[in-house]
């Protein structure tokens, strides 16, 4: 199988990056001052992330936003231009394809940015479903960058002279041939840049020739996004999980119940739901690891799990029985075949601090 490299391999190797394979591409794991430090400069200052090998298409044509409402249970008919919504597309057995950010650039065209190791899945499913007055467009020839912390805007400003005080979160603007959105898979505030790829690299040394800002791999970014309690596809989210059982029925929009899959999502009681949890004694739990009750009877099991730098604990999300979803609920969770006591913990582990709309405008 071949690996491919993004427009900004050669970038990443030139600043001391580890790489490995994820998702078909060899990626920035961490660079010279490793895991821990980067998380911690992302929740102080501003990372910058090399995610171009996540997808970016744009969708348009009469019937786009009827098309939307069908391959996701949202709402896009009263979407205002420059707004960006977090959904999900689903199966004809509820289950969920992928999780996607999708943007309304006018009243038929809409951008998105999909997930690495679904990207070629879910445009198949997209195609297989697209009606003759939808056209889909793949953006390959586009790189895309996440700045990410409280300092994010001062770097966009001080780089490019962009100023986004007025550009509230899950919102887009375009200033020339970027594409710039207010969001992130951090929980701080940010923007993620599409830049035409042959741009990338001059873009990514302005950047880090900024005192604001430093390169981040993928292993701070999953230590990030855990924190926040945001789902990864292929771990805490699948095929076979439901928008309810994933605690994202607020991506639902009311009066949509003609999406695919409806009928096995709409009023099913939930036997499982996703959580948080944090353990409470010493120990590192990770995917897999089973979680019990305080009988040793198996209740569920974790997704995802590591080690909360801003926390200092060990955290992690998976699903259990409905019963046990309560915050403060006392669990154990099997590591090596020992009980590690923990509980039940309300998502996000952290505030967020993301910028709001109401914010912006002030």
């Amino acid at each position: 199988m071949t690996i491919l490299k993004t427009a900004l391999f050669d970038s990443h190797i030139a600043a001391g990056a580890k790489t490995g394979p994820f998702a078909g591409y060899d990626m920035p794991l961490y660079y010279k001052e490793g895991v821990l430090k980067e998380h911690e400069w992302v929740r102080s200052s501003a990372g910058l992330f090399d995610v171009s090998h996540m997808g970016q298409i744009y969708l348009e044509g009469p019937g786009v936003v009827a098309f939307l409402e069908t391959i996701t249970p949202s709402n896009f008919a009263k979407s205002a231009h420059g707004v960006a919504k977090y959904t999900v597309m689903t199966n004809p057995q509820g289950g969920i394809v992928d999780d996607l950010i999708i943007t309304r650039v006018n009243d038929t065209k809409f951008f998105s940015v999909i997930n690495a190791g679904c990207k070629e899945k879910d445009i198949a499913w997209m195609t297989d479903h697209l009606p003759a007055d939808v056209k889909l467009t793949r953006l390959d020839d586009r790189a895309l960058l996440a700045l990410q912390g409280p300092k994010a805007e001062a770097a966009l400003r001080d780089v490019l002279g962009i100023n986004a005080a007025d550009l509230g979160y899950m919102r887009l603007m375009f200033i020339d041939d970027l594409i710039v959105s207010r969001l992130g898979y951090t929980g701080e505030d940010g923007f993620e840049i599409s830049v035409p790829a042959m741009k990338a690299p001059d873009l990514w040394a302005k950047f880090l020739a900024n005192p604001l800002v430093k390169p981040i791999g993928l292993a701070a970014r999953d230590s990030l996004r855990l924190e926040m309690g945001y789902p990864l596809y292929g771990h805490d989210i699948d095929d076979k999980t439901t928008p309810l059982e994933a605690d994202l029925g607020w991506v639902m929009g009311k009066g949509n119940e003609s999406f695919i899959g409806a009928a096995n999502v709409l009023g099913k009681t939930l036997a499982r739901k996703r959580i948080g949890v944090k353990l409470t004694d010493k120990g590192i739990a990770r995917e897999g690891a089973e979680i019990r009750n305080d009988k040793n009877d198996v209740i569920g099991m974790l997704t995802s799990g590591g080690h909360s730098p801003t926390l200092k604990s060990s955290i992690g999300m998976g699903y259990v029985d409905a019963a046990y979803t309560n915050p403060g609920t006392k669990i154990f969770v099997t590591v090596r075949g020992n009980n590690i006591a923990g509980e039940i913990a309300a998502l996000p582990f952290i505030p967020a601090r993301t910028k709001s709309a109401k914010k912006a405008a002030a």
